[in-house]
């Protein structure tokens, strides 16, 4: 749905064509996501479709130019000033593996969880080395121009990986302080709820929930935040010798 608006938006200032739009969606990502041409192209027919864009005609070099529509600005902006709804969260593949190996008896979870930390922290170097690298470049260029607003999007962008792979890692320390708790690799199914608490009522109301849910709270007990420098599997070579 987010290249749907996406698209739907960079239409809104001037007309563009499939190529135009690819690249200017690319270029405010960072190309986190690529996007394929006939991807593009599929979504510019359903927007047509459901008249929110409309061709404005061939350029004369084979590329049809589309433009928003009324319409299209209409619900461009209704998104625009919309939350994004997080009441039925994307299945998380990291959480779906770990609650079904704790079921299935001969299953290391603990090995499972230091693989994964592993593999998060690493993603979570590339972010960081990214981050510098743009920082650098930010600051070479501050004596002669403002930042660029494509580079102030992607270091949005970039933030949020970052935030997002910290929060993996915090969830996964809490994981494993939790099991060794428990002083074992799965849990009894009886000791399990049927189903996850309430989240929060509308009016504020504080609803107990599980970790990562409802309102944001202080780091579980047995989990510390994480320092991308200094979490002891986040060390490498390069910075150890710091």
């Amino acid at each position: 749905m987010s290249v749907r608006y996406a698209l739907l938006g960079l239409l809104v200032p001037a007309s563009r064509y499939g190529y135009q739009l690819r690249a200017d969606f690319e270029k405010a990502t960072g190309s986190t996501w690529p996007l394929n041409v006939g991807q593009v192209y599929s979504t510019l027919a359903r927007l047509e479709r459901d008249g929110l864009i409309a061709s404005s005609g061939d350029d004369g070099e084979g590329h049809v130019h589309y433009e928003s529509t009324a319409a299209g600005r209409e619900e461009f902006a209704a998104w625009l000033n919309s939350p994004v709804s997080r009441e039925a969260p994307p299945r998380d593949e990291l959480a779906v593996k770990l609650a079904v190996a704790l079921t299935l008896p001969g299953v290391d979870v603990h090995a499972i969880i230091a693989k994964q930390r592993a593999a998060t922290l690493e993603v979570l170097q590339g972010y960081t080395r990214l981050k510098r690298q743009g920082s650098a470049a930010a600051e070479g260029d501050a004596a002669t121009a403002e930042p660029a607003t494509e580079d102030v999007a992607w270091s949005l962008v970039l933030e949020s990986l970052i935030f997002n792979a910290e929060a993996e890692v915090r969830w996964l320390d809490y994981c494993e302080a939790r099991l060794k708790r428990l002083g074992r690799g799965g849990l009894a199914l009886a000791a399990r709820p049927a189903r996850l608490p309430a989240l929060p009522d509308d009016d504020g109301a504080d609803a107990e929930s599980p970790p990562g849910l409802g309102r944001p709270e202080s780091t579980p007990s047995g989990a510390t935040p994480v320092d991308s420098e200094t979490h002891p599997q986040f060390r490498t070579k390069e910075n150890a010798d710091d």
